[in-house]
């Protein structure tokens, strides 16, 4: 066994449910075999059950912390046959390392057995927790004692086991703990595991070890990834192009190389000590100059310049080391040497390279010589390691608000408060209450989201409910869930109980029993006299993806708890390269207009922010980031903003950063392992209608690594399982979105620097909700669009109908007689026209990832009026004229919207009426029908009827008649309850 690096990882094995018999009487006798990293651990074996319960702990020592994510756990059950005979798989669980939590976030998850091969036969859960647990070196090194002094007892199986192994027979017949073995291929046949004689407490505690070749380390895999798509970037007019594969990848492929002039200054060394002195150190480079921050001798600057090489208006870079002394209120300042370097001499460096070492550099002065500075320089590229914490001459310097950053949204939950009674309440008496049965509710406080269950009057002091009540809470939690019970008719607070968040449940299933907790109720006065007891069941639900985005795009689908989460499917790279012809934002003194852009870039939780580029309308930013892909039907979201943060406004307060403009790229739209490297319009929807604010210019790249994990992808859920089992209502569902969403901008905003509430909600679209004439009407033309192709393939059919085309009307007679006379051939030709249609269309594909349509979001043909409507909060701040007038606006769309939904439950209604007997005369002329369609269709064969039927209504127009047809008219005659409605 390797060394061990302090960490333990714990695999309790809880039961199973519904599992497949394998006995051939009906039920099995089941036992887990659990690997990971080299090591195998097996549980008892639970007889004849077909719902076993083991809750049996298996530890495992983890040999490399940071490897650990990269490592598979499985899980094999078996059914143990008599000795002798050959185990049958029951099925199996894999797990990755990145789903397992540390200890005290573990949770029970229960998991569907997957099959080992096509024809195998598998079906039911395993109910496991997996966590780690990190201990001092004291605590394992005795735990290697024990081990050691307390060996594992194994006895040998009767019988030759030894011979030819079936397909549903478990790994490794005979372990052995000396020596180890090496890992099974996938062509090999798995081998048997005897069961061990040893007591249960003894397999738990010392389980056999068989060592196996460890997998690839996580490094490995992510070159895997990076193999599969040797590719460049071709920004001629959007084009995709591939390269050969000899050409390497790198951190930065996606964006142009940008040079810059790396100066790193360390420390000073002086050859006379001043009292009371500081120094600091001055960079020149033609008319530019930065100095580092002043410090005494004793401390270092240790600081990073990065100059931008193509704006540098010199060839020579000059370093000059000052002191400067305090005398009373005045300083003096004096030159204590410079040293010039020619910037056609500096060396280049590229990364993978080392760091260049800093070297002592004698300062060349008439008036004090022997001192020395302590400097590197190199020319390096954004790539360079010390790109991020150096001085950045293009961004303005060390202001913190115009540095690259990366955000991470707040880890959610969805805590759900089952409110069952309360007992022993304390209520007011008879003369101080207003009310004598009053209403009594109670109301769950998290932070500042505060939910109310309904009203009750039963009267007593022990009323039910039995009403949920779903909070959002985010990592790290709030420290305490209040629970209020209000008297609502005499509006009193009866008392109320803190539940610590900490100590919440938490669970992955639905199956999960949940246990309920008394907490004791204390009045809100000084006293904190006792005021009864409530009775609750409380849990943070971690099946459920708590959603923050607009459904529509959506980044992220994946459930809150770890133990829940898929390994990424593939990889997403984005290169922000720069942006083109940007209007000016704002102003500077009132004379020029300027921007200063960055980009904020949102995938999942993770959020990239560019660096601010000062005064430009052409910023170069060639900035690459990279997120792990869950799934394929995901958005990534870039937003353009004018930077006004780094400035403070008048009353002392940050400015607010100034939208540009967004871009949207749906993965599914992007074919694997290319690069996509386009422009994109950057439009702003203000008051004043859109207005178009320049282009911005990304490449895109989306690398899988195995296709059968992105079909399957395709193939499940888009959301977690307890969003199917257990749904929210739409209703809660938007309350649930509105409330995480602000808590993301919350916490967001508390970021150093901060990343503003304007940009969060523009980049999550907040206020999609709230109504708008323009979206109202963008929708409906949506809805028109989809019809049209119905009413087109409507209107070819009425063409044939009316002869239009006499040949193509021959030609689907014969076509209808083919097909009435061989029924068994439709199927398969729709499907195959279908296959023809598609690959006809498939050189008409789009090329190019679609943006935000300026036509079809409805921009430029809406009014000035509509365009403020959008733009006004809730509640309104307009005048009560302008707001009726929208009203009136409102109400007559609404009227047509309810004269539509009053004809189409008319039709409805009279379907129905014909078997209602509403209209006795109808209903007996269609019982009649009915009657006489069920004798002919006994007599005459059915396809003669069908081929009559087709031929008959696509009669010639000589033989057709101009007024509705006789079922038409008979249908329209049918009563509603149109004449009902009051």
């Amino acid at each position: 066994m390797g060394e061990s690096s302090g960490r333990k990882l714990m695999v309790q094995v809880c039961n199973a449910k519904n599992l497949m018999p394998k006995d051939g009487q009906g039920t099995a006798s089941a036992y887990a075999i659990v690997d990971f990293d080299g090591q195998r651990r097996r549980t008892n074996t639970k007889s004849r059950d077909l719902n076993p319960q083991w809750d049996e702990t298996l530890e495992f020592i983890v040999h490399d912390k940071d490897s650990m994510a990269s490592e598979t756990l499985e899980v094999n059950l078996y059914n143990d046959k008599k000795t002798g005979k050959r185990s049958t798989f029951l099925g199996k669980v894999k797990l990755s390392g990145s789903t397992f939590v540390k200890s005290g976030s573990e949770t029970i998850a229960y998991y569907p057995l997957e099959k080992r091969s096509v024809f195998s036969q598998i079906k039911g859960e395993l109910g496991l927790k997996v966590w780690y647990v990190d201990d001092p070196p004291e605590a394992e090194n005795t735990g290697e004692q024990k081990t050691e002094s307390a060996p594992p007892t194994e006895e040998k199986p009767p019988g030759n086991l030894e011979g030819e192994i079936k397909e549903d027979e478990p790994e490794n017949n005979k372990p052995d703990e000396d020596k180890p073995k090496e890992e099974p291929t996938a062509e090999k046949p798995k081998e048997e595991v005897p069961e061990e004689t040893a007591s249960p407490k003894q397999e738990v505690s010392n389980p056999s070890i068989v060592q196996t070749e460890k997998p690839k380390q996580g490094n490995e895999r992510h070159h895997e990834v990076l193999k599969c798509a040797d590719l460049n970037v071709n920004v001629s007019n959007g084009e995709l192009r591939s390269l050969s594969s000899d050409r390497s990848r790198s951190a930065y492929d996606l964006v142009d190389p940008m040079p810059f002039l790396y100066v790193r200054v360390v420390k000073t060394k002086r050859a006379r000590l001043e009292t009371g002195s500081t120094v600091y150190a001055n960079l020149s480079i033609g008319t530019r100059s930065v100095k580092t921050k002043s410090e005494t001798e004793s401390k270092d600057w240790d600081q990073v310049f990065a100059f931008d090489k193509e704006g540098l208006n010199s060839t020579s870079l000059e370093v000059s080391v000052w002191s400067e002394v305090k005398e009373g209120e005045e300083k003096s300042e004096s030159c204590l040497g410079t040293v010039s370097f020619d910037l056609q001499e500096v060396p280049r460096r590229v990364p993978p390279d080392s760091p260049l070492a800093p070297q002592w550099y004698t300062l060349e002065s008439e008036t004090t010589p022997g001192n020395d500075v302590m400097l590197a320089v190199w020319i390096g590229s954004q790539a360079d390691e010390a790109f991020q914490e150096a001085w950045l001459s293009d961004s303005g310097g060390l202001i913190p608000e115009t540095r690259a950053k990366v955000y991470l949204s707040p880890k959610l939950w969805y805590l759900r408060l089952t409110v069952i009674q309360t007992q022993d309440l304390k209520l007011a008496s008879e003369t101080e209450a207003k009310v004598r049965n009053p209403e009594l509710c109670v109301k769950a406080q998290l932070g500042a989201q505060i939910f109310k269950t309904g009203r009750t009057s039963s009267g007593s002091a022990n009323p039910t409910w039995n009403e949920d009540l779903v909070l959002v809470a985010a990592e790290p939690f709030q420290p305490f869930l209040d629970l209020i019970v209000e008297d609502v008719s005499n509006s009193k607070t009866v008392g109320h109980a803190k539940v610590h968040v900490a100590t919440i449940e938490r669970r992955t299933d639905d199956q999960i029993e949940l246990k309920s907790r008394w907490f004791n109720l204390y009045s809100e006065d000084e006293s904190r006299s006792y005021a009864g007891r409530i009775h609750v069941r409380v849990c943070l639900e971690g099946g459920y993806h708590v959603i923050d985005e607009t459904a529509h795009v959506t980044s992220d689908v994946r459930a809150s708890a770890k133990q829940l989460t898929k390994p990424p499917i593939g990889l997403l790279e984005v290169g922000i390269r720069g942006a083109t012809n940007l209007l000016p934002v704002k102003t500077i003194d009132g004379t020029h207009g300027t921007t200063d852009a960055f980009v904020v870039a949102k995938y999942g939780p993770k959020w990239v922010r560019t660096r601010t580029i000062m005064d430009q309308f052409n910023p170069r930013w060639n900035e690459q980031y990279t997120w792990d892909v869950y799934d394929p039907c995901t958005v990534l979201t870039i937003g353009v903003f004018d930077n006004g943060r780094y400035k403070t406004g008048e009353d002392g307060k940050p400015n607010r950063d100034c939208r540009i403009g967004k871009v949207r790229v749906r993965l599914s739209t992007l074919e694997t392992n290319r690069v996509y490297a386009n422009s994109y319009s950057l439009v702003v929807l203000l008051p004043g209608g859109a207005k178009r604010m320049g282009e911005i210019e990304i490449a895109v790249r989306f690398s899988c690594s195995s296709w059968l994990s992105l079909i399957q992808a395709y193939a499940s859920p888009i959301l977690p399982r307890m969003h199917y089992v257990r749904p929210f209502g739409p209703a809660q569902q938007d309350i649930l979105r509105q409330t995480a969403m602000k808590i993301v901008t919350a916490r967001l905003a508390r970021s150093e620097p901060a990343l503003g509430q304007e940009v969060v909600q523009f980049m999550l679209d907040s206020d999609t909700h709230m109504w708008g004439m323009r979206r109202s009407k963008a929708n409906w033309f949506r809805v028109v669009r989809c019809l049209s192709r119905a009413a087109t393939l409507l209107g070819w059919v009425d063409g044939i109908r009316t002869w239009v085309h006499p040949p193509m009307t021959l030609l689907v007679h014969m076509l209808l007689a083919a097909t009435v006379l061989c029924p068994y051939l439709v199927l398969p030709t729709v499907f195959l026209c279908a296959f023809l249609i598609l690959l006809l269309r498939f050189r008409y594909r789009q090329r190019v990832p679609g943006n935000m349509d300026m036509r079809m979001s409805y921009v430029d043909m809406v009014s000035l009026d509509e365009l403020d409507e959008e733009f006004d909060g809730f509640p309104t701040t307009r005048p009560a004229e302008v707001v009726k007038m929208r009203y009136d606006r409102v109400r007559a769309l609404a009227g047509r919207a309810q004269t539509l939904l009053g004809d189409v439950a008319a039709q409805g209604e009279r379907l129905e009426a014909l078997f209602s007997w509403r209209d006795p005369r109808a209903t007996g002329i269609f019982a009649v029908v009915c009657l006489m369609m069920s004798l002919l269709f006994y007599a005459v064969p059915f396809r003669g009827l069908v081929l009559v039927a087709v031929f008959y209504y696509l009669r010639h127009p000589r033989f057709r008649d101009d007024m509705p047809s006789i079922p038409a008219n008979f249908f329209r005659r049918l009563p509603s309850f149109s004449d009902q409605i009051m």
